[in-house]
């Protein structure tokens, strides 16, 4: 499986990325400035799109698929489409619910089949959830101390309104479809769009 394996806080600053996004909770105090250079268009367009797959994990091909649904979605528009298919994700979704300290460790999770959705196991980290779904770790390891660490991090983290989660239980519910409103990651999606129109 690839993955992108580059220095999370060092790619932050060169996208301009506040780590907390990422789940992290630290500051770099260091600054990334680009020596009086003047990002031209495509640059612009193409450093949203990085970030985008920065902050939610994804590589170009799933990216690209991603955006090819997106498009074929009725209602909405095809930037706003791509965000709630990301959001939608279940390694997004158990990161949100506060299960993981990050989305990468939500990946893991998922991978390691902890996770229950409607009561089956799934073990795809890029499968999509849907409005009414019930979201949870599996009986037999919400007594691990992996799980008590997860919760003393992420306890304190607000939950989307979009999302209901049970961190007694390790358990949650999707209660709708998030509008972009909704979603608070610093994305120009319409500059995304722009870039795969070309």
């Amino acid at each position: 499986m690839a993955r992108d394996m580059s220095p999370v806080l060092k790619k932050c600053r060169s996208l301009g990325i506040e780590p907390a996004y990422m789940g992290i909770d630290k500051k770099s105090n260091r600054s990334f400035a680009r020596a009086g250079k003047k990002t031209s268009e495509y640059g612009l367009q193409l450093r949203e799109k990085q970030k985008a797959k920065f902050i939610y994990g994804v590589l170009e091909k799933p990216f690209r698929n991603l955006f090819n649904r997106a498009q074929k979605m009725k209602g909405g528009t095809a930037g706003e489409n791509l965000l709630t298919l990301l959001e939608l994700r279940l390694d997004n979704i158990i990161f949100r619910m506060g299960f993981a300290r990050t989305r990468a460790e939500a990946r893991q999770i998922v991978d390691h089949k902890h996770v229950l959705v409607n009561g089956k196991c799934v073990n795809i980290p890029s499968y999509t959830v849907k409005a009414g779904d019930k979201i949870e770790i599996k009986e037999k390891v919400k007594g691990a101390q992996r799980y008590k660490d997860i919760l003393e991090v992420t306890g304190g983290r607000t939950v989307p309104a979009w999302l209901e989660a049970d961190q007694e239980t390790l358990s949650g519910t999707i209660n709708e479809v998030p509008t972009r409103d909704q979603i608070d990651v610093p994305v120009n999606e319409m500059l995304i769009v722009e870039l795969y129109s070309k």
